[in-house]
Order: structure tokens, then C-alpha cells, then sequence
């Protein structure tokens, strides 16, 4: 861990330091709200193209010490979008590629961490901070943020990003709605697209990362609503953003019990001959649908989210109830259950066939679809 301290800003016992008074005036805010600011220890996880927006808003506007956890170096792919980072910077860590930016413009200290935030370093990191910044780019990191921050009982702001779209969203970390009410279940990481293999447009970045240190600030200080128990997604194609309320699930943790695969459980190979007879592709389901074939389309969702997009004629039946309604299905009609990625609708397939009933679910999800047969159907 290194640490730099920037002497560029005095104390606030009386009047606010003239190069905050622009935030200092805004009503609300004053000389109170920058004292937070100064005092406030933030932890941001990724110096990439996220943490490119999030962290120089951040140093900028006052914040007492802002700790940087990552373990990547600079490539020359992350530069359009990762700008914190120059061609001169390609090869080295990030965390000091970004001090080298951030300390000039920093009104306090700079803390790195080269490392990856994993389960057996996460909590210690976390502790020593006030607020967690999740500008990962992977679920793994972004579901350990959330279970950290809820366990130490520290605010959290998460964002996501993905060609050309993102969201962001944040969680109180006392009890309230977080990241695993929105998404019980995480993907398979083989279903979502990376950055390497669909793109992502650099402006949105910025867009999404703007949003980001936008609700930090807000936690830190107390001004305005925070984004908890909602999330704004945001489509660059259209310049259109939405927004999804969602709240706490006070069954989560038996929903956890039944829906997601115990560790000791090895998972089926999906290159098995029974479990490519189990699902079929976005093509073969639309062929499908198009036959006129008597069929039951079961979403498996949270209602959000099919409130963003649903597939036609589907009903909805979200996984953690499942269980309780499979007598409103006909076992005489083919069932086809779906979710977002085809991680849910594949545990959901298990319910369903150990219930008898026939059932085959979609892989990839309704994001597949969209992308390979209807792309008038919104992504998120």
C-alpha cells in the first residue's frame, strides 16, 4: 500500500477554500458538507475506463483520502475509454498510472492498492474506508463488493457498462435493498458480453461514472435522494435513460438456499449430450414460436426487469416463488423458461423437470435473443 498526501487543501473550520466554493454554494451544501467531503475516506475498486471518470470527480471535489484498489496494467485496448491512462502508461500498474493523474488535481490523499479485491483481502480493505466505489468489470468482484459493504455496514455505489448502455445504482448497507435483490442469482460469465468481445463506446463511461461519483457525493454529504432501491440504466443509441424501483427481498436468504447451487454440487458440463437436449438457442425458440406450436413461456425474472423487456406471451413467475406456483403450469403444454442470461432459467429448468414437468429453457436468456433475433427488444 503506498500513500500520497496532496497539501493542497487547508483545513475547514470557517470559510470554505476558494476552489470548492462553486459546490459550496449550491443550496444544501455549504461549508458542512465540504468539512464531510474532507473527512471522508473512499475505496474505489478499478482504475478502468469507470474509475477514469469516478476518480478524478472525486479528487477534485474535496474528498479526504480516495484508495484505489486494482492489479491490471495498462493495455493499449483499455486507452479510448480509460482515460486516466496515456500510450506512455501502457505496461504499468494502474493504480500508478492514475496517482500520476489524480495527484495533481487531488485536494487530499491518494492510497493504492495493487491488488485484487478477492474474498480473503476484501473486508480488510473495505474496513479501513467509510464508503465502497464498484467500478469492476466482472460479477465475481461486483457481488463480493456488495456482500462486504452489507456486512460491514458501509454505504456502497456500484455501475456497470456494456457496449452501448450501463446503469448504476446504490446500497445503504445497513439491511435495505442491495445488488443481490436486483440479481439474485449471478450469470454464467460464458453468456455476457466483455468488453473484449462486444466493445463498449467510451462516452458511456464517462456517462455512467459521472452518475456514480454523483450519488457519492450525495451519501457523503446528505444532500438530495439517493439512488437506493432504484437503478437508472441508460442507452447511449437513443439518449434515453430509465429508471427501475426494486426493494428488499425478506426471503432472500431461503430463496438462496433453494436457488443457488451448493459448492460441494459439481455443476452439469454443459457440452453434455443431456444438457444440450435440456435448452435450445434464440433461432431454434423463435423457429419455435413462429411454428404456432402449443407453448408455455415461463420468465423467471424479477418483475423489474420485466418490466424493462419480456418476451411475448410469457407469464411471469419469478425463480424464488417457483417453487409454490408450479401447479399454475399445464404438464400436457412444452414449457420454455427464460431469464436474463440463462443462469436462473437454468436452475429453474431443475425445479421444473424434477416437478415432471416438460421443460427446456433458453440459453443465453432474453439478452441472446435480442441480440441475435429481435433487436427492438430493449437490453439492460
Amino acid at each position: 500500500m503506498q500513500e500520497w498526501q496532496n497539501s493542497g487543501m487547508a483545513s475547514l473550520p470557517g470559510p470554505v477554500p476558494l476552489r470548492f466554493l462553486r459546490q459550496a454554494t449550491l443550496p444544501g451544501f455549504g461549508a458542512p458538507a465540504q468539512q464531510r467531503l474532507e473527512q471522508a475516506r473512499v475505496l474505489v475498486i478499478g482504475a478502468g475506463g469507470l474509475g477514469s471518470a469516478v476518480l478524478p470527480m472525486l479528487a477534485a471535489a474535496g474528498i479526504g483520502t480516495l484508495g484505489i484498489v486494482d492489479d491490471d496494467l495498462v493495455e493499449t485496448t483499455n486507452l479510448h475509454r480509460q482515460t486516466l491512462h496515456s500510450p506512455a502508461d501502457v505496461g504499468r500498474l494502474k493504480v500508478d498510472s492514475a496517482a500520476d493523474r489524480l495527484l495533481p488535481i487531488a485536494a487530499g490523499a491518494v492510497t493504492l492498492h495493487p491488488v485484487r479485491f478477492e474474498p480473503h483481502n476484501a473486508a480488510d480493505l473495505a474496513r479501513a474506508y467509510d464508503l465502497i466505489v464498484d467500478g469492476s468489470d466482472n460479477f465475481e468482484t461486483r457481488y463480493l463488493a456488495n456482500d462486504v459493504a452489507r456486512a460491514l455496514g458501509l454505504p456502497l455505489v456500484w455501475g456497470a457498462v456494456s457496449q452501448f448502455g450501463g446503469h448504476v445504482g446504490a446500497v445503504l448497507g445497513d439491511g435495505g435493498p442491495d445488488y443481490r435483490d436486483l440479481f439474485p442469482v449471478p450469470p454464467d460469465p460464458s453468456s455476457v458480453l466483455t468488453c473484449a468481445d462486444g466493445g463498449v463506446l467510451p462516452s458511456v463511461c464517462g456517462v455512467i461514472g459521472s452518475l456514480m461519483a454523483t450519488e457519492v457525493l450525495k451519501l457523503l454529504t446528505g444532500i438530495g435522494e439517493p439512488l437506493v432501491g432504484r437503478i437508472t440504466s441508460y442507452d447511449a443509441l437513443t439518449g434515453r435513460m430509465r429508471e427501475v424501483a426494486f426493494q428488499a427481498d425478506p426471503e432472500r436468504a431461503m430463496r438462496a438456499s433453494t436457488t443457488e447451487p451448493s459448492q460441494e454440487e459439481p455443476m452439469q458440463n454443459p457440452t453434455d449430450g443431456a444438457a444440450q437436449q435440456d435448452e435450445l438457442d434464440a433461432q431454434e425458440l423463435a423457429d419455435l414460436l413462429a411454428s404456432g406450436r402449443p407453448l408455455q413461456l415461463v420468465d423467471v425474472r424479477e418483475p423489474w426487469e420485466a418490466e424493462i423487456v419480456s418476451l411475448p406471451g410469457s407469464v411471469l413467475l419469478p425463480l424464488g416463488g417457483l417453487g409454490g406456483r408450479l401447479d399454475e403450469l399445464d404438464p400436457e403444454v412444452p414449457i420454455v423458461a427464460y431469464c436474463h442470461h440463462g443462469a436462473r432459467s437454468e436452475r429453474a429448468l431443475q425445479m421444473l423437470r424434477g416437478a415432471g414437468l416438460p421443460a427446456r429453457h433458453l440459453a443465453g436468456g432474453i439478452d441472446a435473443y435480442s441480440r441475435t433475433v429481435d433487436p427492438s427488444l430493449a437490453r439492460y
